[in-house]
């Protein structure tokens, strides 16, 4: 896969039945760190914080994934994740499963932390 010049681009690009899963994903991160900025980060569209990485995901074939940046911040929330865990930086998703909004600003907001302590 080509790397996306732009977050509309990567959008454009995704299939119809992948494009809502990872829309929510993209409104629920946008909710849970409001100053982070829209863009690409690590060759996937993410959000950025002072011009950093924060978070990413991106959509596969049969799932799409969620990558905190952060090994500590999937661990904080290991628990909670269980098997939706599938690396040692990725939380993936299958796209007919509902997205555990709370659980994802959770993730997002250990992150933030963690960046603000940096």
């Amino acid at each position: 896969m080509e790397k996306p010049k732009s977050v509309e681009a990567y959008f454009s690009s995704l299939e119809p039945s992948h494009r809502a899963p990872l829309q929510k994903l993209r409104e629920t991160i946008a909710a849970a760190a409001p100053r982070a900025e829209e863009g690409i980060t690590y060759g996937m569209p993410g959000f950025l914080l002072d011009g950093r990485g924060l978070v990413g995901y991106m959509g596969f074939e049969r799932h799409y994934s969620f990558f905190p940046m952060s090994p500590a911040a999937i661990d904080a929330h290991r628990d909670e994740l269980g098997d939706l865990v599938t690396g040692k930086g990725t939380i993936s998703f299958d796209y007919d499963m509902r997205l555990p909004v709370k659980l994802v600003k959770a993730v997002v907001k250990t992150r933030l932390t963690e960046v603000a302590g940096k």
